[in-house]
């Protein structure tokens, strides 16, 4: 996508008058990305960022106000039809499931419509069915079921025709830790075996990181940060915590550079200690520990995604 951009037309009542006013709001403004096939992107925000929006663009549902936009090497809008066959969408809020069918029926007439053989729709359901641990309520009509049992069966009913791009819009709700740990873990290991391209926008800073690359922060409308998921925390200048815990109580350390102590605890056997990791590395910094008294254990701690995200919205974005 290349300067993309999407605006509404509001009316709005005029104070003291029974005329409405039209204004134009600019949910989408000048959003440029290019995605590798087999990529993994998280694109993360607030609500009413824009994700929501350029997710519509992507899938041929809305067409940009201006800007270019290619999906597969398709036009989302015109070719929306057979961008469907390649693309599988999961939006949190919307099924594509069939409410009173059981489950098991809306998959048979989802093959149908993407033409898969009777063959290629078992082995691909029988993959799911076990990865996604479906077996439970396949039987069940899709308005018994709860909210996590439903997004499972949405995200199997998405994967059914093993598309090259899979658009994710929260899919772990209403999931318990369980559930959500081993749907990332199917989505890992699929997208591993089959190369799929993988876009996510979701409000759960763990399936960004347990699922994602790259990471994507809109913040009304514009990109405020595009860039690796493993350089976030570096590129932000966020301090990592290094906690040590010593052979002998010492009172106090002296350390290289920027590091700092953050707390000393457990009488001066554990030291807390923050440094950046731009500035200095773990292993120069406990090579300066070490050289003055004993490391019996440490642990290293990186700043949550979701702080970092914070941290991007408080500044307005990253220059």
């Amino acid at each position: 996508m290349s300067s993309l951009r999407r605006d509404y037309a509001v009316r709005s009542r005029v104070a003291g008058s029974r005329r409405r006013r039209r204004q134009i709001v600019r949910a989408v403004d000048d959003v440029s990305l290019t995605i590798a096939r087999g990529e993994s992107v998280g694109f993360v925000g607030a609500n009413g960022a824009g994700k929501s929006t350029t997710i519509k663009m992507m899938t041929g549902i809305l067409r940009p106000t201006s800007g270019g936009l290619r999906v597969l090497g398709r036009d989302p809008v015109p070719q929306r039809r057979h961008l469907a066959r390649e693309i599988g969408v999961v939006f949190g809020q919307r099924s594509q499931l069939w409410w009173d069918l059981p489950l098991r029926e809306s998959y048979t007439i989802l093959a149908a419509m993407h033409r898969l053989t009777d063959r290629q729709r078992e082995a691909r359901l029988d993959r799911l069915v076990e990865g996604l641990d479906l077996g439970g309520f396949l039987g069940r009509p899709v308005r018994q079921l709860s909210l996590g049992q439903r997004m499972r069966g949405e995200v199997a009913a998405a994967l059914l025709h093993s598309p090259d791009l899979v658009v994710l819009d929260e899919p772990t709700i209403g999931l318990d830790m369980v559930s959500k740990e081993g749907l990332r873990r199917f989505l890992r290991t699929d997208r591993a075996e089959r190369g799929t391209t993988l876009f996510l926008t979701t409000h759960d800073m763990g399936d960004v990181e347990r699922l994602c690359e790259r990471i994507v922060v809109v913040n009304a409308g514009t990109v405020a940060y595009d860039g690796a998921l493993d350089s976030f925390r570096a590129h932000l200048g966020a301090p990592r915590e290094l906690v040590v815990d010593l052979a002998e109580p010492v009172a106090a350390l002296a350390l290289p550079g920027s590091a700092e102590t953050a707390a000393v605890e457990a009488e001066g056997i554990r030291h807390r200690i923050r440094f950046s990791g731009a500035e200095l590395t773990v292993p120069a910094l406990l090579s300066a520990i070490g050289a003055q008294t004993t490391v019996r254990d440490l642990a290293l701690t990186e700043p949550a995604v979701e702080d970092l995200v914070r941290t991007i919205y408080a500044r307005g974005g990253i220059g």
